[in-house]
Formats: C-alpha cells, sequence, structure tokens
C-alpha cells in the first residue's frame, strides 16, 4: 500500500523550476525526525514542500512530463519506504533528489532499450523534392533518435548539461560522482552522438 499523499492538482511543465538546493536548509529539523520515525502528517507536509523541485529535476532529465510526474509519485513511495535509514541532520531535498536521479536512470536505461534509429528506407515518391520542413525533421528525428541511444548515465549527463544547462557542479552533486567525471560523461556522450548521426547519414 502506497503512502497517502496528497495530489495537489495536476503538475505541469510551469513546475519545473528547480529549487536551490539552500532550500533544503527550510525543513525543520523536528518535522524531519518526525519523518524518520514514521509520522505521515511529516510525511505528508515534506510531500508538499518538495514535490515541485524532485519533479522539475526529473523532468529536466527525462524530458518527458508525463513519465515525471509518474516517477516523481514512485520517489515519494520509495523516500516512505527508506524513511528509517534517513538520517534528519542531512538534507532532505539532496536525499530526495539523489532518490529521484536513480529512478530517472533506471527510466532512462529502459527507454533505451525500447528506442530504435528511424527507418532508413528511402521515402516514396511524391512528385517532387522534400520540402526543408521535412528535412528538419527528418534530421531532428534522427538527433532524438541518436540521443535516446546512449547509454543512460551517458544520456542524463548530456541531457542536464548540453539541453538544460544545469551547472556541472550540480549534475555532479545528484550523480554523486566528481564534476571531472560529468565532463568525463559529457564528452564521450556527444563523441557518440557524432558517430551515430554519421552512421544515420546526419553530418554534425
Amino acid at each position: 500500500m502506497k503512502p497517502p499523499v496528497s495530489s495537489g492538482g495536476n503538475t505541469s511543465e510551469r513546475q519545473a523550476r528547480v529549487v536551490p538546493r539552500d532550500t533544503i536548509a527550510g525543513a525543520d529539523l523536528e518535522l524531519l525526525e518526525q519523518f524518520a520515525q514514521g509520522d505521515r502528517n511529516a510525511f505528508e507536509t515534506l510531500f508538499r514542500q518538495f514535490q515541485g523541485e524532485v519533479y522539475g529535476w526529473i523532468v529536466r532529465m527525462v524530458r518527458d512530463s508525463g513519465a515525471a510526474e509518474d516517477l516523481t509519485v514512485e520517489t515519494f513511495w520509495r523516500i516512505y519506504r527508506a524513511r528509517a535509514r534517513f538520517d534528519p541532520r542531512r538534507g532532505f531535498g539532496a536525499w530526495a533528489r539523489r532518490i529521484a536521479t536513480n529512478l530517472a536512470l533506471e527510466h532512462l536505461s529502459s527507454r533505451r532499450r525500447e528506442t530504435h534509429l528511424p527507418d532508413d528506407s528511402p521515402p516514396a515518391a511524391s512528385g517532387g523534392p522534400p520540402s526543408d520542413a521535412m528535412v528538419l525533421a527528418d534530421v531532428r528525428e534522427r538527433v532524438v533518435a541518436a540521443f535516446g541511444k546512449l547509454p543512460a548515465k551517458l544520456r542524463a549527463a548530456a541531457t542536464l548539461a548540453l539541453i538544460e544547462q544545469t551547472p556541472y557542479a550540480e549534475i555532479a552533486s545528484a550523480l554523486g560522482i566528481s564534476t571531472g567525471a560529468v565532463k568525463s560523461r559529457v564528452f564521450r556522450a556527444v563523441r557518440l552522438l557524432r558517430r551515430s548521426l554519421e552512421r544515420a547519414g546526419v553530418k554534425p
């Protein structure tokens, strides 16, 4: 049975703004201690306080608002189950973000297994050359497909660094790795993307 949480209305992409980690200190120590002891009211209070932050972080990683909503619920379910291992003296938000990151990586791994590059067969004759819009759409599909085939850890780092423009230090903290490791993952992701696109007939 999952913990009772208030829905608080539908989550929208407008909530995708990530709250700075410093706001974690605003959570009252007594509240955190009550949560660690299994108090459901304390858990619901933390859910309301951090739902938007967790959703915002996840949607930046998975780039899918519907999936992010589901993963946010699952994140708080895992948080509730792991409450006895939580140290109230440490930041709740950082702990929640780490759990959310692991879930997002699992999601990206499963999506990668389902992703395939578009069919390379030539399009059916339509009586004339393709329009610029058709060419751009085809290129975009191939880029998205190539991005989706990246290993989950590389994809997450590249998405946050290249698309979301997230600072390397923030990415490193969420992924539990060094800043240098983040840069290495981004470099490897770019290299794999370039090779994949070249094989797909797209010159980066």
